[in-house]
């Protein structure tokens, strides 16, 4: 809808609706048609005064102000502006308060840099200490950082153009981004940047032009005008800046139609056109603002100068009526001072002999309940310490001692009496698992004897188990690696370690029955607080997709789920398998 429209749409509605939906009208829609959006300006103005809103009339000033930019009024905005920053400091509104100063600074630089860089540092100050600013604070960033350029100091505002275009590009502010990027390439182009310069400029345009945002575009061309002009390749300037003063003409942006008229005479110049040249020197001369007049920079200090006393003498009169309030109190005050002190002197005293013998019992007491902590933990540690030897001695002494009888019961039966050969090899089989059992038992009771198994503990049992691997296939060579820092730091639980110590045995048992594997290698290490153990074979593989999974492997997993622990398993036909578990240690 254009402003024309929205205009007579909001002409039958409530004043203050009215207000609030010209309040409300978009950045790029005022631009549009500015003369109109500042007509719709004063008439918010006007309803907010009926109204005696001061709310609503500060907000109504502040969109009257814009349109004042744009039309290079520039007195009446900064007079405007210091009666809109006192209603809002009088309101408490703080964050426009911030965001009128940072303005008031950016409309300043060209007249009185010194005083626009402190006006937009005390905007961001304000801003910074409201937490619900951040679009307005990071507005003023960017505004700040173009301070800088002018400066020269290209570092800093390449770090502020650059801190407002994060927050930005986060919001997804695709009005303000397109002003960042053009802002940086500002400074690309100044420190001799050009093709940076010209990929910034370009990104701005394009999302300016799909947005249909036209002094987004004005102010592109004028950007891509200094680009050639600084690259001397003026005729592409003079192109630029021809662009930019038709559409500023058009839609009346009276600070970029002069910019437009300097350099297209500047550009003209450089090519000898000195026809063009003159007339637009001629245009530049009468688009002149303020900026060199004496008068007017003398108008400006001098509302500054009303405002700042008129603003003195408010916080005058509020101390003066604070300084008599409280002198028509201060004598009964006086005697209440008095009272209270000496009671609270007494209360005071005997609070702190109450403190003193409180603090002195609760540390007694912490002391006592950290003691009684640790002799019970230390009980409960002996008693389950016991309760393992006491099940440990059982197992060996009762259960171990009666497999060893029947492995000594079938050895004297193969021996002793003459048997059928099926009868023979089924003797064989129950004393070898007879056997297989013990060296189960055995790891077991090995396992319940720590309360914690360190890397030595599980080194010995692996080697241990590695040796008698070696007995039975002395073709296959066996090598167990460690990373030093995985010997001092790895403690694990009896009960991790023994389900770990039967993993690497059940892989090692794998390779050794099926894969017909020349090496077999064991790594431990610990990564960032985990804990890997590979078990590698160089044998034949196995399809993993079509190899029907055995008990081996299906142990091997459940072990693993049973700690938390992860385990992965690579294998290709013909080139080893490799067997990975890993485990978080401390959780």
């Amino acid at each position: 809808m254009s402003l024309d429209s929205f205009s007579i749409s909001i002409s039958n509605i409530p004043k203050e609706d009215q207000i609030k939906a010209i309040i409300n009208i978009p950045y790029d829609e005022a631009v549009k048609n500015i003369s109109v959006f500042e007509k719709l300006a004063d008439k918010a103005i006007l309803l907010s005064k009926e109204l005696n809103d001061s709310l609503l009339l500060a907000d109504a000033l502040s969109q009257k102000i814009l349109a004042l930019h744009f039309t290079s009024k520039n007195e009446e905005a900064l007079s405007l502006s210091l009666n809109a920053i006192r209603i809002y400091e009088n309101l408490g509104a703080q964050i426009k308060v911030g965001k009128l100063y940072s303005d008031l600074g950016w409309k300043l630089k060209h007249r009185d840099f010194e005083k626009a860089f402190a006006y937009l540092q005390k905007g961001i100050n304000i801003l910074k200490n409201n937490k619900d600013a951040s679009t307005n604070l990071y507005e003023s960033y960017d505004n700040f950082g173009v301070l800088h350029g002018m400066k020269k100091q290209w570092d800093s505002a390449l770090y502020y153009h650059n801190k407002s275009l994060r927050f930005r590009k986060i919001i997804k502010d695709s009005i303000s981004i397109p002003f960042n990027y053009s802002h940086i390439a500002n400074v690309y182009l100044n420190t001799k940047k050009f093709i940076l310069a010209e990929k910034y400029l370009d990104s701005s345009l394009r999302i300016r032009e799909k947005r249909n945002d036209i002094y987004g575009v004005t102010d592109s061309k004028l950007y891509l005008g200094d680009l050639f002009f600084a690259k001397k390749e003026f005729s592409k300037a003079a192109n630029q800046f021809d662009e930019a003063y038709t559409l500023s003409s058009d839609y009346k942006y009276y600070p970029l139609k002069k910019y437009a008229a300097e350099y297209l005479y500047k550009s003209y110049d450089s090519l000898k056109d000195y026809k063009n040249a003159l007339k637009y020197i001629i245009i530049f001369n009468k688009l002149k603002d303020s900026v060199t007049n004496v008068a007017t920079n003398s108008k400006i200090a001098e509302l500054e100068i009303e405002y700042q006393t008129e603003k003195k003498e408010r916080e005058i009169l509020t101390q003066r009526t604070n300084i008599a309030e409280q002198n028509l109190t201060l004598q009964q005050r006086k005697y209440q001072i008095f009272g209270l002190i000496t009671l609270a002197l007494i209360l005071g005293f005997l609070g702190y002999l109450f403190y003193n013998q409180q603090k002195l019992k609760n540390k007694q007491l912490q002391k006592e309940n950290a003691l009684k902590d640790a002799l019970a933990k230390i009980e409960t540690q002996n008693r389950l310490q016991e309760q393992r030897l006491r099940i440990s001695r059982d197992l060996h002494d009762n259960i171990g001692a009666q497999l060893t009888f029947i492995i000594s019961s079938i050895d004297n039966l193969k021996y002793g009496f003459e048997l059928p050969k099926k009868l023979d090899a089924k003797l064989s089989t129950i004393s070898s698992f007879t056997k297989s059992t013990i060296y189960e038992l055995r790891d077991t009771i090995w396992a319940m004897n720590k309360s914690e198994i360190t890397f030595e503990d599980l080194q010995s049992r692996i080697s241990n188990f590695v040796d008698q691997a070696n007995l039975v296939s002395e073709a296959i060579k066996f090598e167990f690696k460690a990373e030093e820092n995985t010997k001092e730091e790895l403690k694990l639980t009896s009960v991790d370690g023994m389900n770990f110590y039967r993993i690497i045995q059940e892989a090692i048992n794998n390779a050794i029955k099926y894969a017909e594997a020349s090496k077999i290698e064991v790594y431990i290490n610990t990564i960032k607080n985990k804990l890997s153990i590979s078990i590698l074979d160089n044998g034949k593989g196995f399809d993993l997709e079509h190899t029907k999974r055995g008990n081996g492997i299906n142990n091997m997993k459940k072990r693993a789920n049973d700690i938390d622990a992860q385990i992965f398993i690579e294998s290709v036909p013909n080139a080893g398998t490799t067997i990975k578990v890993e485990k978080l240690l401390n959780t």
